[in-house]
């Protein structure tokens, strides 16, 4: 027996290397898109939300077609903006794409109701790519969708840097991609932002209801009411949550009431059959 010790002696000693050599081998954590380039200094990545902050209108960029235009001349009512950039190889065309399976679903009419705005932060991109991938996702869609509909616009450094500052979102370049968070805004007509909606999965009531808070007059304040009755914003799951206990308990206080009146009404018209009509009694 005396092999079998040594051979577990040596198999006891080796364990380190062996601990030591699968660390080694252990994938380290990719950087952005897999690129393994040292990151550059700047501000960290993420989101301060900004809700009731204004966005600057008077920024201006160039649309798909080279025209420039001015941010406050395309947001006439809600708008989504999707920060991206046009050239990302992974998470951008997932945001885009996820949105673009969602929209046939939403029942308003799109560039009379609302409007979606991709916006590059890379001020290198051109028009001409902003166009290409236009064609793209209005293609995905296999629905008519009006060209004024989604607007696709590239900029430059001092104007991204406004629109992006003021909605509170960090991006930062790294190497020749960047890494940034994965978020959109919904805007209202004057620029106030009033929700942030979050991930590349869309889902058409939280589209909807966050339109809906954006929209402005009688009739949307109306349904904004109705809207923030029936539904709250959780900001822990970043979507809309149904106020069960809310209506169920309306509901319930409605029916008894229903009901108590339905019996007070009720008694009275007893008592009022029930009352003997006066005769005349002659001896």
């Amino acid at each position: 027996m005396a092999w079998l010790n040594i051979t577990t002696v040596r198999v006891i000693r080796s364990i380190p290397a062996l601990l030591l050599a699968t660390v080694m081998l252990l994938p380290c954590r990719a950087g952005a898109h897999g690129d393994s380039s040292p990151q550059e200094e700047g501000p960290a990545v993420g989101i301060d939300e900004h809700l009731g902050a204004k966005i600057p209108l008077d920024t201006t960029f160039r649309d798909e077609t080279g025209k420039t235009v001015r941010l406050g001349d395309l947001i006439t009512g809600p708008t989504i903006i999707l920060p991206v950039y046009y050239s990302c190889t992974n998470i951008c065309n997932y945001l885009q794409g996820g949105l673009a399976r969602v929209l046939p679903a939403i029942r308003f009419r799109p560039a009379t109701d609302y409007r979606v705005i991709s916006l590059s932060f890379d001020e290198s991109e051109t028009p001409q790519l902003a166009a290409r991938y236009k064609r793209m996702y209005l293609t995905s869609m296999n629905v008519p969708f009006p060209e004024d509909g989604w607007r696709f616009l590239t900029g430059d450094a001092t104007d991204i840097q406004r629109l992006t500052a003021a909605a509170g979102y960090r991006y930062k370049r790294q190497g020749q991609e960047f890494i940034h968070p994965v978020a959109s805004l919904v805007v209202a007509r004057d620029g106030t932002i009033v929700r942030y909606l979050y991930g590349t999965t869309f889902l058409a009531k939280d589209v909807t209801l966050a339109l809906l808070e954006a929209r402005e007059g009688r009739t949307g304040a109306s349904i904004r009411k109705v809207m923030e009755f029936c539904f709250s914003f959780d900001p822990a799951g970043k979507t809309y949550i149904f106020n069960l206990m809310r209506v169920s308990a309306t509901v319930i206080i409605l029916c008894c009431g229903g009901f108590l009146t339905f019996l007070f009404i009720g008694g009275n018209k007893r008592k009022k059959t029930d009352v003997p009509c006066n005769r005349d009694v002659r001896d």
